[in-house]
């Protein structure tokens, strides 16, 4: 399932391309056609995510409500910007323009506290790409290129016309003069009204990238503390905070030697304000980033290597019955409210 950083990440590229203007929408799968004549002719005045959620806003109030969910991806084509991160952060565009496709979001030393972005090590130079996962961190020249955001982001076969016909069951087409974006396999996909955008908003935990960082932290902090539930379960609540899945969830314990079994109330005030900045943190690499890393202090042929390959990427996630990085016991994986659960039955005792 799509990540808190992906969906930024997705609803930043509509910012860049799509936003300011009129978008044509139809359902070639048939099963959203009503919702896409509500909006097709419209422009778009917004797009923004909120955790796992992204509202895309077209005139008149009317917005989309996409949830990806477990299989959803966007797939866009056209002129786009194969990442448009740093552009959405300060008007300059993170790469060259693309015209092609982009297809969706996927996706030792003891941890460390959280590092300042800056911290991190530097995107790797042009030829350093990630070949397992296709990282854009370095596209090169201008070129026809399909790209799928969602929980990953994969370069695929180049595009030779524009628009593309749809592939697969794709539930809504937008399209301008520039660019198309193509959804397949979303778990909500509908068209709202300002009020209800609130109504599904105010049942959301705080976001990092949304709100203010003190007053998110108190709520965090409060909703974990007054739960008897495991903390290993809180942090998959959207209710308690926007934007955690299997990856953030396992990999936040970790950092923090916490125990995924701790009830919530036996959190500490200090502890539950580390998570929640080690949080913002990762959601912050993450975007800049468009990968889940998990592991600091890396030098720059580990950095490369973690881009290239998941499995260097993280302290536990995925690594059940390896050794764990710190300690050498073996990693354990049970099933958490039907979701894989990893840590280490000795750092995290």
């Amino acid at each position: 399932m799509p990540e808190g950083h992906s969906v930024h990440r997705i609803a930043r590229q509509f910012a860049l391309h799509f936003v300011g203007q009129s978008v044509t929408a139809s359902s070639p799968q048939g099963r959203f056609a009503a919702g896409a004549a509500q909006i097709s002719g419209m422009r778009m005045t917004d797009a923004r995510a909120v955790g796992k959620q992204m509202f895309l806003e077209f005139d008149e109030r009317l917005w989309l409500r996409v949830h990806l969910g477990m299989y959803g991806a966007w797939d866009f084509a056209g002129d786009i910007t194969a990442d448009a991160t740093t552009a959405s952060a300060n008007g300059r565009m993170g790469q060259t323009n693309q015209r092609g496709t982009v297809v969706g979001a996927e996706s030792g030393a003891a941890p460390v506290s959280p590092a300042p972005a800056s911290a991190a090590p530097a995107s790797p130079a042009a030829g350093q790409n990630g070949e397992n996962e296709d990282s854009l961190h370095s596209i090169g020249a201008p070129r026809r290129t399909r790209l799928r955001m969602s929980e990953s982001e994969k370069l695929g076969m180049p595009l030779e016309t524009f628009p593309p016909e749809p592939i697969g069951a794709v539930r809504v087409r937008l399209r301008t003069e520039g660019a198309v974006a193509d959804l397949r396999g979303p778990t909500a996909c509908e068209v709202l009204h300002p009020e209800e955008v609130q109504a599904v908003i105010a049942k959301l935990g705080p976001d990092p990238l949304l709100d203010d960082a003190g007053d998110g932290e108190d709520r965090f902090v409060t909703a974990v503390r007054k739960k008897q539930t495991p903390i290993g379960l809180i942090l998959m609540d959207q209710a308690v905070v926007s934007g955690i899945g299997n990856v953030y969830r396992a990999e936040l314990l970790f950092r923090a030697r916490l125990n995924p079994h701790t009830p919530g109330k036996l959190v500490t005030d200090d502890l539950a304000r580390a998570l929640w900045k080690d949080w913002s943190y990762l959601l912050e690499l993450g975007v800049r980033t468009g990968q889940m890393m998990t592991m600091d202090d890396l030098d720059d042929e580990g950095y490369t290597r973690a881009l290239a390959n998941r499995d260097d990427r993280h302290w536990v996630y995925h690594r059940a019955g390896k050794p764990c990085r710190v300690c050498g016991t073996d990693i354990v994986m049970e099933l958490a409210a039907a979701r894989k659960l990893y840590y280490c039955p000795h750092c995290q005792a």
